[in-house]
């Protein structure tokens, strides 16, 4: 296990390990690489290649999910599928749903009743947690309780039809390779002999059947090395589960630990700030980052007014900072994403270029979907999903027919879609095509070539407001699929990930503002980080839990671990409430007043004044604290007034935040709480 700090080499480590088995006569074929982006095995699978000068052709390597579908795809008979498997995308899953809902006749006439895309979160938050359907309801939305019968009912009925129809989603794919594993020791052991090492990027995000699975190929005498950072586990919403990194020495006796804890990119200050913020963690492996770069800065914190204000001064400080760093060297980082408006229509009104990271993904623009539609058919002509939604785009083709034309291919009956075609020629045109294409097996991008030829009506057609726009759109689709040369590969990454081709605008000079969560993995000269008040950083939703709020902490290191120069901090000491239309009092996020502590040597403080300027703060006078008591988060206590209670952060040097049942959350000096031991 080795444990990488942020920007300490981490992935540099597992590139050389990667090198130095194969200097040592490892086979590329013996090697599986997992990761969580394409990008990122693709990138070391080259870093490996351009040590050795060799071809590594054969090295197996790309995301767990990947990894899954390729296994699946040549022993889906073992699971149960005997025509094959499609993969599904979000898309095509809360088009099922519909279909779902539909038959059980649920949803019609109840306004309140949840949406596709809702519901099919719940059913994926339960997959990937692997916790019932209603307690994800009772921690999500209690609100919906009532339903939780008919949402049992829509979640057995979407595994029914999916299993009818060979389809997976996204979540199947690791659940279904855990099985096959299971119920065939043959394919295990196949897969036990061919994969002797398994290296895994970013081990901190694994959700616990993808830790399984590792344990799984590594068998007894496996060769498993996982890199990770606990300290950067952000993605407990979709289920990673901290713990997997935290145990890995059990899971996996004999784990010998190395910590990277030598830092290349940032400065000395910026790194003292974030050891703070992890000093306090409730489960972690202790680390303190270092570098050789001890000049720089402290941290700015600025407290300003309120959150109107406070996009007046990050707007100055922008500013300044475009003196020295170019505009896409700076970010703006916040807790969710409505937290940038006002700072959004500030830049608006200067002239400021910006771009947020978010909106839809390319696979799920409407036009996309619609010629790997067509795509997927030539692939999989049992494809029903496919099918409808190809053929709805012509005229005088409604849900009846596309099912009869279904069911006539499954039959094999030929007569009805020969009547069919001679009634309609722009049918019979695609049915031409189809079959044309799929004789012919021909390159994807050949494929998609033909494919364009017959949309292009549909198109023009179609979206007629702004065709010229969607057209780019398949170009760049075009310049995607010239890289592959299977198309059921394509395809399952096309369902599976967003290409990396301009996923982000990253030739522009343009200001970057992105929730932390988007900023992952990415680093910029200057960084700015906003609205670090109580029920925005961290979220409401942490505040009773304890497990949320460690990851909440987390979340606050890897937004300063951002920054390689400079780190603002801003605090708006108030928070306009719109349907109050008034401004009421914030609370600073207790990790602010954790680093208040030692304020002096993690950063400079600055306090707007009421003229709108800005000007430091001094350090008050060393007053007389009481005893520091320890960070004692989800301890249980008792208080004199409000009864037992959980600890929920600690507030140094010595109060505590306390969930109450009834009261809610109160901060409470530790004198006048018992803790249960």
């Amino acid at each position: 296990m080795v444990l990488g700090g942020a920007g300490c080499g981490s992935t540099r480590t597992l590139v050389f390990r990667m090198a130095y088995l194969l200097e040592r006569g490892v086979s590329p074929r013996n090697i599986v690489l997992l990761t969580f982006t394409r990008k990122a095995a693709q990138e070391m699978k080259n870093r490996a290649a351009e040590l050795l000068q060799t071809n590594l052709e054969t090295l197996i390597w790309g995301t767990f999910h990947s990894f899954a579908f390729s296994i699946l795809r040549k022993h889906y008979s073992g699971l149960g599928y005997p025509n094959g498997i499609t993969i599904m995308d979000s898309a095509d899953s809360e088009f099922v749903i519909k279909i779902v809902k539909q038959y059980l006749g649920m949803g019609k006439e109840e306004h309140n009743f949840p949406n596709n895309k809702t519901i099919l979160g719940f059913l994926s938050k339960s997959r990937n947690k692997e916790l019932d359907l209603e307690k994800i309801l009772e921690k999500e939305a209690p609100h919906l309780r009532n339903y939780l019968e008919d949402l049992q009912k829509i979640s057995s009925g979407y595994a029914a039809f999916k299993k009818d129809q060979g389809l997976l989603d996204y979540d199947d794919l690791l659940f279904e390779l855990e099985r096959l594993l299971r119920e065939n020791p043959d394919i295990l052991e196949l897969l036990q002999t061919t994969h002797k090492y398994i290296l895994v990027d970013e081990y901190q995000d694994t959700n616990r059947v993808q830790a399984r699975l590792v344990k799984l190929m590594a068998g007894e005498a496996g060769n498993v090395m996982a890199v990770g950072d606990d300290a950067q586990s952000i993605y407990g919403f979709r289920g990673a589960n901290v713990q997997n990194i935290l145990d890995f020495p059990k899971y996996f006796p004999g784990t010998r630990v190395i910590k990277l804890e030598q830092n290349y990119r940032f400065c000395q200050p910026i790194l003292t700030l974030t050891n703070k913020i992890l000093e306090n963690a409730a489960k972690k492996y202790t680390k303190e980052l270092r570098t050789e770069r001890k000049e720089g800065e402290k941290p700015d914190l600025f407290r300003v007014m309120n959150d109107m204000s406070q996009a007046r001064v990050v707007l100055a400080k922008i500013s300044e900072l475009s003196k020295t760093y170019p505009l896409h060297e700076i970010a703006v980082l916040f807790r969710a994403g409505y937290h940038s408006y006002s700072l959004e229509m500030e830049l608006q009104k200067a002239g400021i270029p910006f771009q947020k990271y978010g909106g839809m993904q390319f696979s799920e623009a409407a036009h996309i979907k619609d010629v790997l539609a067509y795509m997927r058919l030539v692939a999989n002509p049992t494809d029903q999903l496919a099918w409808i939604r190809a053929l709805s785009c012509l005229p005088g083709i409604g849900p009846k027919t596309c099912k009869k034309i279904y069911t006539c291919f499954l039959r094999g009956e030929q007569e009805p879609i020969k009547i069919l075609c001679a009634k309609n020629s722009e049918l019979k045109k695609v049915i031409d095509t189809l079959d044309e294409l799929r004789l012919k097996q021909e390159k994807p991008s050949k494929v998609l070539s033909r494919i364009l030829d017959l949309y292009q009506p549909i198109l023009a057609e179609k979206y007629a407001d702004d065709y010229h726009r969607r057209q780019l759109g398949l170009q760049e689709l075009a310049d995607i699929v010239s890289s592959y040369n299977n198309l059921d590969l394509f395809l399952a990454d096309m369902a599976m990930e967003v290409p990396e081709a301009k996923q982000r605008g990253q030739a522009r000079d343009e200001l970057v503002l992105s929730t932390v969560h988007s900023a992952k993995g990415l680093e910029w000269s200057a960084v700015l980080l906003i609205d670090l008040v109580e029920d925005r950083f961290p979220s409401r939703h942490a505040n009773a839990n304890p497990e949320a709020m460690e990851e909440e902490r987390r979340l606050m290191y890897v937004a300063c671990t951002r920054a390689k120069d400079y780190l603002g901090l801003f605090v708006p000491e108030n928070i306009y409430n719109r349907s109050q239309e008034t401004s009421i009092p914030a609370m600073s996020s207790p990790f602010i007043q954790e680093l208040q502590e030692s304020s002096g040597e993690t950063c400079t403080e600055w306090q707007e004044t009421y003229s709108g300027g800005i000007q430091e703060k001094k350090p008050m006078p060393e007053a007389k604290k009481g005893k520091s008591t320890g960070n004692r988060t989800g301890t249980l206590c008792n208080h004199q007034i409000f009864g037992r209670g959980q600890i929920i952060a600690y507030l140094p040097p010595n109060k505590y935040k306390v969930n109450f049942p009834g009261y809610g959350l109160k901060t409470v000096i530790a004198d006048y709480l018992q803790m249960e031991e």
